[in-house]
Parts: C-alpha cells; structure tokens; sequence
C-alpha cells in the first residue's frame, strides 16, 4: 500500500496546477488513468484568456489569474504565457439590446464599436449578417503546454509523485482515510481529490456520494486554410453573441468551432460528421472565408455543473473528499486562482 497525505485522481490542469501548489507542503501522490498526462480535454483546448467569458464567480477567478498569467513565478516557463489577441462578438440587427447588455456586465472591460470599425478589423464577416459589435481589447491566446508544463514541473520539482496507467478501480473509506484500488496497488491518504474531469461524476458515484450533476459535453473544432496569400496570425479571435461559431489564428491557419455542447458519456472523445459540416456551414455562412479543405478535426470534453461553475470544495457529507471539477470551459483560464484557493482549502485540514 503506498499512502500520501493528499491523493489527487487527474492528470489534467486541475490535478496538476493543485498539485504544484501543495508541493511541499503535503506529501502528494497524483493518479492519471492514462499512460501521458493531459490526455483529454487539456490537451486539446484552444483556450483564450477572455475576462468577459462567463458567468459572476467565473470571471472574478479570471480577473484574479491574471497576476500570474503576467508574471508568473521565476523559473516557471522561459517563453510567455499569454499573447495579446483581442476578441471580438458580431451581433445580428435584432440583437443589439443583448450585446448592450454584455457589455454593461463587463464595464471597463468590453465595449461597442462601429460597425465600420469592426469591418476594417474583421474584413471577412458578412455585412449583411451583423450589424453591431463589442470588442475585448485585453484578451490573449494562452500558451497552454507552457503553463500546464510549468505546473508540472513545479509539483516533481516539490516532490510529488506522479503515477500514469492508474485507472481507478474502487474507492472505499477506511477509518480516517480514502483507499483508492487502481492497477498500480492500493493508495491511501487522509485527503482525496476527486479532479478526474469527464470522469469526477463517476468517482464521486463510486466513492458513494453522486456526481453533482456533472455533465461532459463535447466540443468539436477544425483547422481550416486561410485565404490564399493572407496572413492571418494577427487577426482577431471572433464569436457571434448567440455563441454559435467562434474562429481565430492559430498557427498560420484559422482555427474554427461550432461551440457545440453535446451531452457525452466520460470517453477519449471524437469530432462527429455532422459537427464537421455544421462549423464549415456556419464560417461560410458568417463570412467571406471558404471551408474548402478541413486540414485538422478534434474533439473535447468540457465538464459543467448545472450552475456552470467550477466546484472546488469539500463534500459536505463526508470527510476528506474535495472536489475539483465542474471547469467547463474555464479551466485553464482560472487555473491559477483555482488551484491556490484550492490548495490553501486543503492545507488547512492536513
């Protein structure tokens, strides 16, 4: 049996960012069911630094990750983490009491522009789609290997053992500790954190005390070429207000998704056809761009609760159990804030 004082099931950035964070300050052993971390939904985020994504407490997390998106502690990566890349919403003609009130909710942060404007910022939106317009000019792509790399180099570097191939089997309480069965043995510690994304629901299920409601939903995007002789890589990263598309640059070609939420049942998850079509339909639809090749199509899973809020707390119901789930698609960009709330959570029960 090997025993810790914090086990942590979940090698994406929510495992590891709290496991960086309680590095020498516990003894950590963290659990990956598969054989390489950031299999799954880390691995393929597209992930922005957007302060106007989502909802009250998710965007305070976001304002509150900022500090460290911009400096970030010595050591941590040798290359930024965050590159400025303004965002951009494009509203219908009906929908212009909606944006307005987008914006109103993000004072400081968001604001309208002309129509005018955001044509000659965005040359290939329809002009006979949108009509109005709102931009965050503080946005930024994030750098997301580098931050997750950065987190896990810092939690090795603390000490914490970091064992892959580990699915978890069972879960049972044993006296003042959680056992967790996996193929590598029995593991123990006083502390169990349950931060297994797509799959939190089922462990919590299996540890006897639900799932919270969480959902895995998944998220298709593509890769497209760009127009012929256009360089793209400073363009804007734009959405439409009923979030139905959004694209951006990324890496010489153009970045695009329907912003699907199909219900899904935790798995290593695949870009359905009709997805495919539906997001080549929509870019074609809201711009001038033609989808005529699909260079690259992926597919992952964004977790939510029914609040769309991340939890990160421990059960009420038991001792010892902490919750870290429920990021949807805010996980990489609250991750700073989350994972020291988090760890300062948990160090005050060792």
């Amino acid at each position: 049996m090997t025993s810790a004082d914090v086990l942590i099931v979940g090698g994406g950035i929510a495992g590891v960012s709290l496991a960086a964070r309680l590095a020498g300050h516990a003894r950590v052993l963290l659990l990956e069911r598969e054989e390489h971390l950031a299999m799954h939904t880390t691995g393929r985020s597209a992930a922005m630094f957007i302060e106007s994504y989502g909802n009250d407490a998710v965007r305070g997390w976001t304002r509150e990750s900022r500090p460290f998106f911009e400096r970030p502690p010595e050591g941590f990566t040798d290359r930024p983490l965050i590159v400025p890349r303004p965002s951009l919403t494009a509203a219908k003609p009906e929908e212009r009491d909606a944006l307005q009130a987008a914006v109103a909710a993000n004072p400081g942060i968001v604001h309208e522009i002309a129509a005018g404007e955001a044509f000659a910022r965005v040359g290939v939106l329809r002009r006979e789609v949108f009509a109005h317009f709102a931009v965050e000019e503080g946005s930024q792509d994030i750098d997301v290997h580098a931050l997750f790399e950065g987190f896990r180099r810092m939690a090795l570097h603390g000490g914490v053992e970091i064992a892959t191939g580990q699915e978890v089997l069972g879960i049972a309480r044993a006296g003042a500790s959680w056992r967790v069965t996996a193929p590598g043995g029995v593991f123990e510690a006083p502390v169990l954190v349950n931060a297994a994304g797509a799959w939190a629901g089922r462990l919590g299920v299996m540890a006897g005390l639900g799932d919270q409601g969480l959902v895995p939903m998944r998220r298709t995007a593509v890769t497209i070429e760009p127009p012929s002789g256009v360089d793209v890589s400073n363009w804007l990263s734009v959405n439409d207000l009923a979030e139905t598309f959004y694209f951006k640059p990324d890496a010489g070609l153009i970045l695009a998704s329907p912003a699907d939420e199909t219900p899904s049942a935790p798995c290593d998850a695949q870009p359905e056809e009709i997805d495919v079509a539906t997001v080549a339909w929509r870019i074609e639809e809201a711009t001038t761009l033609e989808v005529a090749r699909i260079r690259r199509r992926w597919a992952g899973l964004r977790t939510f609760t029914p609040a769309r809020t991340p939890i990160f707390e421990f059960d009420p119901y038991t001792e010892g159990f902490f919750w870290l789930a429920g990021q949807g698609g805010y996980g990489i960009q609250t991750a700073p804030a989350i994972s020291a709330r988090a760890a300062a959570l948990i160090r005050e029960r060792l």
